[in-house]
Order: C-alpha cells, then sequence, then structure tokens
C-alpha cells in the first residue's frame, strides 16, 4: 500500500494542475464566452485528462475502500471532456450542470471519508476535508439548483455559467493538489485515503 501511494500521487496532483488549467480557461471566456470551436475543444482536452488522470489515480489505489469516489468523479470529468471535446450539435447547460453535480458530489463524499479517517486517528487537521467536502456538497446542490431551475441564471449572459464553472473547477485543483499532500502526510496509508 505504501508504495501504491508513492507511485500514484504525481497523478492527483497532475490532476490538480489540469483543473487549475480548466478553472482559468473558463474565467478567461467569461467575459465573451467561447466564440472558436478550438477554445472548446482545448477546453475538452483539459478536461479529458484530468478526468483520466483521477480515474488512474483511484484504478491504482484500488485496494483502497473509497477509491470508487474518486472513479466516479474521474468518470464525469472524462465524460464532460469527451462531451466538449467532440460533440457537435449545441450544448445546454443543464448536461453539463448534471457532470458537475456528479463530481461534486463524489468529491465531497470522498472528502468527509477522509476525515472520518483523520478523526479517528486524532489528527488536528481534519477540518480540513470536512470543510473541502461541505463545499463541494454547496457546489453539487447549486448546480442541481441550475439543472431543476431553482436557481435562475440569466439567459443573456454566459460570463456568469462559465464563472460558476471556473470557481468549481478552481476548487477541484486545490482538492486535488491536497490529497497528494495528504497522503504524504499517511504514508501508512488510512484506508480513506
Amino acid at each position: 500500500m505504501v508504495q501504491t501511494l508513492s507511485k500514484n500521487w504525481w497523478l492527483l496532483a497532475l490532476c490538480g494542475v489540469l483543473d487549475a488549467i480548466v478553472s482559468v480557461i473558463y474565467f478567461s471566456h467569461s467575459g465573451s464566452g467561447f466564440h472558436r470551436p478550438s477554445s472548446a475543444r482545448l477546453l475538452g482536452e483539459f478536461t479529458l485528462a484530468a478526468g483520466v488522470c483521477m480515474i488512474g489515480a483511484s484504478v491504482w489505489n484500488f485496494r483502497n475502500g473509497k477509491s470508487w469516489l474518486l472513479a466516479l468523479s474521474g468518470l464525469a470529468c472524462s465524460a464532460l471532456g469527451a462531451v466538449l471535446s467532440f460533440w457537435k450539435g449545441p450544448l445546454g447547460f443543464q448536461t453539463v450542470a448534471l457532470l458537475v453535480v456528479v463530481m461534486a458530489a463524489s468529491i465531497a463524499v470522498y472528502e468527509f471519508a477522509t476525515a472520518r479517517v483523520l478523526r479517528h486517528r486524532h489528527v488536528p487537521d481534519e477540518w480540513l476535508p470536512v470543510a473541502a467536502g461541505v463545499i463541494c456538497v454547496g457546489f453539487a446542490l447549486a448546480f442541481l439548483g441550475f439543472v431543476f431551475h431553482w436557481i435562475r441564471l440569466e439567459p443573456a449572459s454566459p460570463g456568469q455559467t462559465l464563472r460558476w464553472l471556473g470557481s468549481f473547477f478552481g476548487f477541484c485543483a486545490i482538492c486535488m493538489l491536497a490529497l497528494p499532500w495528504m497522503q504524504r502526510m499517511f504514508p501508512d496509508g488510512p484506508r480513506a485515503l
């Protein structure tokens, strides 16, 4: 288990870097939207790569009881990346929002499981994954609100949706970069990490 964790930490770190790039792309286009298909395709390729890295990290850590949550988030991220890269028709925000709900919910459960393990080990920083889980639940509920129109977005302003997506991927970057740090902090491999 120690060797597995020390070998795959870089995949989660790479996923965090890719999520940060995706966040920057969303924010950089929030003023005017995506006018060129090549920009959306580039965004899709980075998103797909981030999802594949997350799936890879979960597969290498398959003995871990909670790695399926990372795999689920990675599958949703990869699906979003594939849609953005290869879909030629119009794409509704509801489809994107549903994939984000799956990503946010699975990361939230993973963070809560991590906090539970840290609490049993009497680690003083257990509040960090709890806070990350709560924020992920907030993102999941917000994007679910977009899907069911509980929260209304201005249809004429694509920047609003892009800023929400940029914020989510920025937060994912922080979470993914924190997971390798936590794995290195506990090299004997807590079951949730």
